[in-house]
C-alpha cells in the first residue's frame, strides 16, 4: 500500500508536475500533513468516486459510523440500479479488533451476494480495521471465487488523507481490478470513457443527448449513471473525456499506457466549455465528417440558447456574485456566470489543486478580484458587503450564512438539486439565479420590523 501511494502521489501527467523543474519533481506531490483529512477523508473521496456505480454493492469494513459518512449526501443519479441508496457496513467491534474482521468480511459478502445479487461489491478499508492490519485483498480473492461475483477490495483508509486522494485510490482500484477484465457486446469506432462526472443531479443526462445525436457512443461512464459491466470493458473505448477531475488524470493515464487510449481534459459548464470540449473530442476521434457535425451542433444549440437566455441575461447583467465553493467549480463556475453577464468578484480556492488555481488565476489575470483560500462566514460577507455583492453561490454549509444576512443564494454543490451542466444546464441555472434574485422573500427580510417606531 506504501508504494501505490507514492505513485499516486506522482502523477507525472498532472500539468503541475509537467512545469516543474527535474529538482522540483523529485518532491513529488504534498504528502498528507495532519488536518488534511478535515472536511473529507480519503475514504469519503473513495467512495465519491465508486458508490455511483449503483448495480453493484459497497461494504464498509469499518465501525457503522464510516458508513453514514457518505450515504445518501450526494445528489448523484443512476438508471441502472439503486444500491448507491443502501449501506453495507460490518459494523466492527472490539471483538472484531482483537481477534479480525476476516469472518464478518466473509459473511457478509456472502450475504449480499445471496440476498441482492449485484454485479460486484466493492470492500472498503477504513481507518480502524487498516490500522488492525485486515488483509482485505486476500479475503475479497476468496470470496469472489466462492460467490463468482467480482469483489473488490478498496484501500481507503480516512486518515492517510484528503477527499482528493481519495478519488486517486478509487481510480487505482479501478484499474487494478475491474477495468479490462470484461470485452464490450457491441463495440464501435466512437465509443469513449467520460472520467470524473458523478451525474449529480442528472448532469451527465443533459450532456448524454449531444453525444447521441453526434453518435458518440459513452461507452465507459467512470462513475455517474454507470454500470459495472461497461467500467469493466472500458479499456476498449477509443478515448476517454477527463470531465472536472484532475484526481483521475492518473486513472486517464494508465487507459493510455495499458491500452493506448488517447484522453483529453475538458468541461461542460457553461456553452464556451461544452462546444470546446466536444470539438476536441471530435478532432481526437479523427473522423472528418464527425468534426464537421460538431461544428454546425455547437453552433445550433449556441443559436438555440443565446435565444432562449436573452430574458434572463438581461436581468442578471452587472449583478455580482460571490463564489465559495471548492475543487474544480471554484474555477469552472466562473465562465458559466460571465457568459450570463454577471460579475464574479472572487472565488475561493479551498479544497483546490494548484492546477484548479492556475486556472482561476488565468481567469482573474489582470483584475483585483479576490482568491479566498480559506474564510468564514464574516469574511465571506464582509467581502461581499464591500463589493456590494449581489448574491452568495456557494455549497449547502454556507446556507445559512446567507440566510442569517439575508442574501440570495444558490446552492452548487454535490448536494444540489438542480443540474447546471451542458447547454440545457446553462437555462437552468439562469432561471435559478433570476428566481434566486427576485424572490419577495428578501424584501420582506430586509424590511424593517413593522412594531419599530417609523417602520413602513
Amino acid at each position: 500500500m506504501s508504494a501505490d501511494l507514492e505513485r499516486l502521489l506522482n502523477e507525472p501527467t498532472c500539468s503541475v508536475n509537467r512545469n516543474k523543474s527535474k529538482k522540483d519533481k523529485m518532491k513529488k506531490c504534498a504528502k498528507p500533513v495532519p488536518g488534511a483529512a478535515a472536511g473529507g477523508c480519503a475514504f469519503d473521496g473513495a467512495q465519491i468516486v465508486l458508490v455511483p456505480i449503483a448495480d453493484a454493492a459497497h461494504l464498509v469494513h469499518g465501525p457503522a459510523t464510516c458508513a453514514g459518512l457518505s450515504w445518501g449526501n450526494r445528489g448523484t443519479l443512476n438508471r441502472h440500479g439503486d444500491f448507491h441508496r443502501l449501506g453495507f457496513s460490518t459494523d466492527v467491534s472490539e471483538t472484531d479488533i482483537i481477534f479480525g474482521g476476516e469472518e464478518k468480511v466473509t459473511k457478509m459478502c456472502e450475504r449480499i451476494a445471496e440476498d441482492y445479487n449485484p454485479s460486484a461489491i466493492f470492500v472498503y478499508l477504513t481507518c480502524v480495521t487498516a490500522m488492525t492490519g485486515e488483509d482485505i485483498d486476500t479475503w475479497c480473492d476468496r470470496v469472489r471465487r466462492k460467490t463468482g461475483i467480482p469483489v473488490i477490495p478498496v484501500n481507503s483508509p480516512g486518515f492517510i488523507g484528503s477527499k482528493n486522494l481519495g478519488n486517486k485510490l478509487a481510480g487505482d482500484a479501478l484499474a487494478k481490478y475491474v477495468i479490462g477484465t470484461k470485452e464490450p457486446e457491441n463495440p464501435t469506432p466512437h465509443d469513449i470513457n467520460i472520467i470524473g462526472e458523478y451525474n449529480i443531479a442528472g448532469e451527465l443526462w443533459q450532456v448524454e443527448p449531444l453525444f447521441r445525436e453526434l453518435g458518440i457512443n459513452l461507452a465507459g461512464r467512470i462513475t455517474g449513471n454507470a454500470r459495472y459491466e461497461d467500467i469493466a470493458s472500458a479499456h476498449r473505448s477509443r478515448l476517454s473525456v477527463v470531465s472536472c477531475s484532475r484526481a483521475l488524470l492518473s486513472l486517464a493515464r494508465r487507459l493510455e499506457e495499458d491500452y493506448g487510449i488517447p484522453w483529453l481534459e475538458g468541461s461542460f459548464y457553461g456553452m464556451g466549455q461544452t462546444g470546446r470540449t466536444l470539438i476536441q473530442i471530435a478532432e481526437m476521434l479523427g473522423d472528418a465528417d464527425l468534426i464537421e457535425r460538431t461544428e454546425q451542433l455547437i453552433m445550433r444549440k449556441e443559436e438555440e440558447m443565446s435565444e432562449k437566455l436573452r430574458p434572463y441575461i438581461e436581468k442578471l447583467h452587472g449583478k455580482k456574485v460571490m463564489v465559495y465553493t471548492g475543487g474544480v467549480k471554484s474555477w469552472s463556475v466562473i465562465h458559466q456566470l460571465e457568459e450570463l453577464g454577471m460579475e464574479v468578484i472572487g472565488t475561493s480556492t479551498r479544497k483546490s489543486t494548484d492546477g484548479d488555481i492556475e486556472r482561476i488565476e488565468r481567469a482573474f489575470e489582470g483584475t483585483d478580484k479576490v482568491l479566498m483560500p480559506k474564510g468564514d462566514g464574516r469574511k465571506i460577507l464582509a467581502l461581499m458587503e464591500e463589493n456590494g455583492a449581489d448574491l452568495l453561490l456557494a455549497g449547502g454549509r454556507n446556507m445559512y450564512t446567507a440566510m442569517k444576512a439575508r442574501i440570495p443564494f444558490v446552492d452548487v454543490n454535490q448536494e444540489r438539486i438542480r443540474a447546471f451542466a451542458g447547454y440545457d444546464g446553462m437555462l437552468v441555472l439562469a432561471e435559478c439565479l433570476v428566481n434566486t434574485l427576485e424572490s419577495p422573500v428578501f424584501d420582506l427580510a430586509r424590511s424593517e420590523d413593522p412594531w419599530k417606531e417609523g417602520a413602513k
